[in-house]
């Protein structure tokens, strides 16, 4: 067994970086994008149909339901009674396009007063009906 404690015959570290394999690699990827560029140009000159750009037509604001644990309707924060509502609902029903519902109920709302209103919306028509929750808190 030989071991080497110096001397002249000792290997020095190379410390240049070997570009050679980069520079296949940039090679190969040069070839296989000249290949593919005529494929991906058309050849065959055409005439095109040009598309007229149109604004998406906005939504209209979302109504918000709220609903006390008494009880009482509230639309956008203004207190209102149940027909008001119902009627409220069928006007806003008819607009183009029909706004969302938002239904936001108290934890503690029995469920007849909820069952109210989505009876109403769906009475008036309305398409949308959503219920705001409150999410989880994190972590938890």
């Amino acid at each position: 067994m030989a071991m080497s404690v110096g001397g002249e015959d000792e290997d020095e570290v190379i410390a240049a970086i070997n570009t050679t394999p980069l520079v296949d690699v940039m090679l190969v990827l040069l070839i296989i994008f000249l290949i593919t560029i005529p494929v991906v140009t058309h050849t065959v000159p055409l005439q095109l149909p040009k598309e007229t750009v149109h604004p998406l037509q906005t939504t209209p604001k979302s109504i918000e339901i709220a609903v006390n644990k008494d009880g009482d309707f509230f639309w956008n924060e203004a207190h209102v009674e149940g027909p008001v509502l119902l009627e409220k609902l069928k006007t806003v029903s008819a607009m183009n396009p029909q706004p969302e519902i938002h239904v936001r109920g108290d934890q503690d709302t029995r469920y007849e007063f909820i069952g109210r209103v989505i009876t109403d919306c769906e009475r008036a028509g309305i398409a949308k009906v959503s219920f705001i929750t409150e999410p989880p808190a994190r972590g938890g």
